[in-house]
């Protein structure tokens, strides 16, 4: 079964899917097409698998590590279908990685893989956008490259009974498909992610984890439009705006393009992948802003 949340008369509102038409529980229908579109859970949490598909393990001409690693988007950053992402004024690589998202149902902590599936209420379509230009400061968190507002956008719908084996992803940018995977080249399935995270971490319903993405994540600009479909989810679709103003250069790191920011940002198209890493910037050459550090040396 999938339930969405939209707007009804003003009012956040749990429906169903009925073919092309969403039905409240009292019995008011509106069509799929022209209703706006919520988030379909409020998590207390975003968790995020870093590299998961082998495709991109390949792409990025690495080894697959023993175990996954993640990182953590703000709840702020959470977006809907049919909405904008917003890539700041001054920043230039905002790029797009389609993924299947976990929606946890019960709480969990210290669970076996074999019990994982207990705890999970459904799946959803999720769109991991980042904002590359801060890779040179924020390489290790993640913070502002993948929690800045708008960058996770969920839906349309949850969907609680579907099995994530073997289903095809596919990434489309102006109706032109860029990622095209598959369920089946995770390296770490669902159930172990969520018995992963649940070791040191108590998940409760409503949390998301983001599973990972195939190959060719890439940059957009405003006026893409950005679509992430999985077999069996449905679709996932928005649209890339630029930021009324740009990111403050008062306080805060800058955005940089280095050999950093251009090889996550490009992917396989790097020009030197394969040939070494790439360089970030120094540290004495990042840029300050306005205000500087008290102690400075």
């Amino acid at each position: 079964m999938e339930f969405r949340r939209i707007l009804l008369d003003g009012c956040a509102t749990e429906v169903v899917v009925d073919g092309d038409t969403l039905v409240a529980r009292d019995g008011r229908r509106v069509e799929a097409s022209s209703a706006t579109h919520l988030p379909p859970v409020s998590p207390t949490k975003i968790l995020c698998c870093h590299l998961n598909h082998i495709s991109r393990v390949r792409e990025f001409g690495i080894d697959l590590a023993p175990a996954p690693t993640y990182f953590q988007k703000p709840v702020s950053s959470l977006n809907s279908h049919g909405a904008g992402v917003v890539r700041p004024s001054n920043c230039s690589y905002l790029n797009y990685e389609g993924e299947v998202a976990i929606v946890i149902g019960r709480t969990a902590r210290n669970i076996a893989v074999a019990d994982a599936a207990r705890y999970i209420l459904g799946y959803t379509v999720s769109n991991d956008y980042g904002l590359h230009d801060f890779r040179d400061t924020d390489a290790g968190s993640m913070l502002r490259v993948k929690g800045a507002d708008t960058l996770c956008p969920i839906g349309p719908g949850l969907v609680t009974d579907w099995d994530f084996r073997n289903k095809s992803m596919r990434t489309s940018v102006n109706g032109i498909v860029r990622q095209d995977g598959s369920t089946e080249e995770m390296a770490w399935d669902m159930h172990y992610l969520v018995a992963d995270l649940a070791r040191l971490i108590t998940l409760v319903p409503g949390d998301i984890i983001l599973s990972g993405t195939p190959a060719i994540s890439r940059p957009v600009v405003p006026g893409d439009v950005v679509s992430v479909e999985v077999e069996g989810l449905g679709i996932l679709t928005n649209h890339i705006v630029e930021g009324p103003e740009p990111v403050s250069d008062e306080v805060g790191a800058q955005p940089t393009a280095s050999e950093e920011v251009l090889s996550t940002a490009l992917g396989g198209d790097w020009e030197f992948r394969g040939q070494r890493r790439p360089f970030s910037t120094p540290k004495e050459d990042l840029p300050f802003p306005r205000v500087r550090p008290k102690f400075q040396s």
